[in-house]
């Protein structure tokens, strides 16, 4: 029994992992349409604003709930402000632009942080369950991942903002003959994208040595879980997250971690083999 606790814990966690990774590309790309090779790069910033709002002393939630998504959100506006808005549409040449920003930003973090390993401690201590034991902050991770789906749906669903945003994304002519601006709400989306990364980024920091390269551990299990999610937001990200997060633990409780990671490379490919157009181009379609 503490085995197969530790276990559903395990895989509750990776499935978590790979929502909060997906989520600000979720809304990038899978709303926007944006390609955004920098994602990752965004979840590293998030890292680094958490860790340096540690160090000058504000409270680690603090810094990872509200500073390092407001820090990068605002870092995605003056991008989106900058470069994106000339981009809509272009998808190659949003790639070209996107990997660009990445090396950029990679380059930046260097010469303010250097090329050193820097971290904070978890805040939540590990406990043990029989012979085993538990990192305490993956609790925080999976109720992070939880109230973040939750607070997506609601904002969407159920928010005059959400619905406009809905609405832009699939007919802006539509919208601004309404008398919206739909370069103001891809300007909102964008900035919601890249602080959704940044939160992602800030919740890991206590869980990896951060270096100014980090964002290259993330974007391409981000990419497979939002493609592989298919249209559907919130459906999608869930459904795909399961799906690769259970495999993953089960081949590396079964295996190794190696192989886990592996596995879900491997799932992906599969799946996306089987259903071109994701999990809910096939099932769950009308769902948000």
């Amino acid at each position: 029994m503490d085995l197969a606790f530790v276990i559903l814990v395990e895989m509750l966690y990776a499935v978590a992992s790979l929502i909060l990774i997906g989520a600000g590309l979720a809304v990038v790309f899978g709303m926007m349409k944006v390609i955004n090779l920098a994602h990752g790069e965004f979840m590293m910033m998030g890292g680094y604003a958490t860790i340096t709002a540690v160090n000058l002393g504000v409270n680690i939630f603090v810094a990872m709930l509200v500073v390092a998504p407001l820090v990068v959100g605002l870092i995605g506006l003056v991008v989106e402000r900058l470069v994106i808005r000339h981009l809509y549409g272009r998808l190659v040449d949003t790639m070209l632009a996107t990997w660009g920003l990445s090396l950029f930003f990679i380059g930046l973090v260097t010469m303010i942080f250097g090329n050193t390993t820097t971290g904070i401690s978890t805040p939540i201590p590990g406990f043990a369950v029989g012979d085993y034991q538990i990192n305490g902050y993956n609790f925080f991770v999976i109720l992070a991942a939880i109230a973040l789906l939750i607070g997506v749906l609601l904002v969407l669903r159920t928010t005059r903002a959400g619905l406009v945003a809905r609405g832009a994304m699939q007919r802006s002519d539509m919208a601004a003959a309404l008398g919206y601006s739909p370069d103001r709400i891809y300007m909102a989306t964008f900035f919601c994208g890249s602080a959704l990364s940044g939160l992602a980024g800030a919740v890991f920091a206590p869980l990896v040595g951060l270096v100014p390269t980090s964002g290259g551990a993330y974007i391409a299990k981000a990419f497979i879980t939002v493609i592989a999610g298919g249209p559907s937001l919130v459906a999608g990200l869930l459904s795909s997250a399961g799906v690769f997060g259970i495999v993953s633990q089960i081949f590396t409780f079964a295996i190794s971690p190696v192989i886990g990671e592996v596995a879900l490379l491997v799932a992906a490919v599969i799946l996306l083999r089987i259903m071109p157009q994701g999990i809910t181009g096939r099932f769950f379609k009308g769902r948000l």
